[in-house]
């Protein structure tokens, strides 16, 4: 078989940048080794897909972007925006919310989405392989009857395929049950790209066992909470909901700090946010006789204040008769809890894959590689977004970004 285009990967990202290309005229053939297509838009956002942001900033993009340049993905947020897939969904009649801070998701299903991709690629001719997996693929500096262009040849278990550009698009490691594989990077080292090392983001953290057990009876718990971690232009920030688990933390605020999370380095914590909690703890020495862990139930949820204060037996007295020095280091351990996880919950339960095809050997503009006619788009470039909608976007102008190229380069004039 013989194509223009050649994408590997049925996901968000391969299926939106097949549709694209088909409908800019070229020949495309999308191949994926999973008998379904799309799975992760399938799961995401708990079945209805968190489809992207409006809060997204294409000038700013390393307020929700992360990566060794988080500068490279500007020009394709800038060129295919969240409004510019908003009006595709609405043009397919598909009905949707916007749940928090931008975020939008499908009011029925995420196989709405899917379907609405499905339909694009039909209306680009687009021809699917599937399940079929590639075993191999090949450039020749001579095209086909020697002509001097770039072809590239696959091996699938489909049978041998000729093409003039190959659009890697496999995503990365995260979710392995659904068939994640670290193809796409071992075709980038292949033909020479750099990799920044792969880790789990948008992750649970875990701690160790002994440390962890006076909060393992608070899984379950959740709270608004302030977190942070690292420093300077590695920093991460965010005011979201806490989760204790029975092995950890999770929770809006720790999937998105894990993303910012290096081995070794503490997060630090705010439970109570919202409060003064010295001043607080001040007025109720004098006009209250009450416990201080009821006290304190007043502002963080009434089991973690019970736990809290079992870690000292100052605090575990009426609040007038607590010293000053107790209510201080009280009210300083509730805004400054530093701890250090051990790890995190792996790609299994991670969302995303952070690091990837390194953004220096890749067009910003084209999403080509240093190799002439081989693409990367989506999750295997190393371009991480916030929780919320932000990596979905990214699939869909890194997608539309290199369509757009393809058809430049390829399309008959």
């Amino acid at each position: 078989m013989q194509v223009d285009v050649a994408i590997v990967g049925a996901g968000a990202a391969g299926l939106f940048c097949a549709g694209v290309a088909g409908q800019l005229g070229l020949k495309v053939l999308l191949i994926d080794h999973s008998e379904k297509v799309a799975e992760k838009i399938r799961i995401s956002g708990g079945g209805r897909a968190n489809f992207t942001n409006r809060d997204l900033d294409p000038a700013a993009p390393h307020k929700h972007f992360l990566g060794e340049n988080p500068h490279f993905c500007r020009s394709a947020l800038s060129r295919y925006t969240p409004q510019d897939f908003i009006a595709l969904v609405q043009r397919h009649g598909i009905p949707f919310h916007e749940k928090h801070k931008g975020q939008l998701f499908a009011d029925r299903s995420a196989d709405d989405l899917i379907q609405m991709l499905l339909r694009e690629c039909e209306a680009g001719g687009v021809v699917r392989w599937q399940p079929c997996s590639v075993k191999n693929i090949r450039f020749s500096a001579q095209g086909p009857g020697g002509a001097v262009i770039g072809s590239y040849e696959i091996d699938s278990s489909e049978g041998v395929v000729t093409a003039s550009s190959v659009v890697i698009a496999t995503g990365g490691l995260s979710i392995p049950k659904i068939g994640a594989t670290d193809f796409g990077y071992r075709i980038a080292c292949q033909f020479g790209l750099r990799l920044v090392e792969p880790r789990p983001a948008l992750v649970p953290l875990t701690f160790d066992g002994a440390a962890w057990a006076p909060y393992a009876q608070l899984a379950g718990l959740a709270l608004p909470v302030q977190i942070e971690t690292g420093a300077k232009k590695a920093r991460g920030a965010f005011h979201e909901d806490l989760l204790f688990t029975h092995r950890g933390l999770s929770g809006p605020a720790v999937l998105q700090i894990s993303s910012y999370w290096r081995d070794g380095q503490p997060i630090r914590l705010n439970l109570a946010p919202d409060a003064d909690l010295p001043a607080t703890l001040a007025r109720a020495k004098a006009s209250s006789r009450k416990l201080i862990a009821n006290e304190l139930a007043a502002l963080v949820p009434g089991r973690l204040a019970d736990a809290w204060v079992q870690q000292d037996a100052a605090w575990q007295r009426p609040v007038n008769e607590a010293s000053d020095k107790a209510l201080g280091g009280l009210a300083e351990r509730l805004a400054r809890w530093k701890l250090t996880p051990t790890g995190t919950e792996g790609y299994k339960k991670a969302e995303v894959t952070a690091g990837g095809v390194d953004t220096r050997d890749l067009s910003s503009q084209t999403m080509e590689s240093k190799q002439p006619g081989l693409y990367f788009i989506g999750e295997v470039v190393d371009v991480t977004g916030w929780l919320g909608g932000y990596n979905f976007q990214w699939a869909w102008a890194s997608g539309y970004a290199c369509a757009q190229a393809l058809a430049a380069r390829l399309a008959p004039s």
